[in-house]
């Protein structure tokens, strides 16, 4: 498994497209905004769901948090099964995130990757991207780091999806 964690509009999701080509050989992409998606429209207004502030916050309720487990537990199964998965995530929870993915993946092995950008490079993206709530990027842009361990780190602010996702693939090959 390659778990990367990164703020909102760092650029993750270009980093999982470029890896899928890079590597060898298949690899499946799970990513945290189509669990968000999944989730029926009155999860989304719940207190016990996910809302989304409009300065950008994110709050996490436990219904949230009981589905986000669930998911969790089949992709890591989906792994147990012999597929090599790339996670797209935002650790909003920091270092607590990170557990949580570490007590369900046990004994599996893990690159752990962060994907870093400049909140003001992320926050131009988010606005340019008009699908997010604005204040997202630049409030994720360090708190998804904060007491995170990683294998690796890469960097998007300047560098592009491939030239990241080619490093990746070098630790994994």
């Amino acid at each position: 498994m390659i778990i990367l964690n990164g703020g909102s509009s760092s650029g993750k999701t270009g980093i999982v497209r470029c890896l899928q080509a890079v590597l060898p050989h298949p690899w499946l992409a799970f990513g945290i905004d189509s669990l968000v998606d999944a989730l029926p429209a009155s999860m989304r207004t719940s207190p016990d769901g996910i809302g989304f502030e409009a300065d950008g916050a994110v709050t996490i309720g436990a219904d949230f948090r009981a589905l986000e487990a669930a998911w969790m537990e089949g992709v890591v199964a989906t792994a147990r099964a012999g597929a090599r998965v790339i996670v797209d995530d935002v650790f909003l929870g920091g270092a607590a995130s990170q557990q949580r993915w570490r007590e369900a993946v046990g004994d599996l092995s893990v690159l752990w990757v962060g994907v870093r950008c400049e909140s003001t490079v992320a926050a131009a993206r988010e606005t340019a991207r008009g699908d997010r709530t604005q204040g997202m990027a630049a409030s994720q842009a360090h708190l998804a780091h904060e007491g995170v361990v990683y294998d690796m780190e890469v960097d998007t602010t300047h560098a592009e999806s491939l030239t990241c996702a080619h490093a990746i693939a070098a630790h994994v090959l």
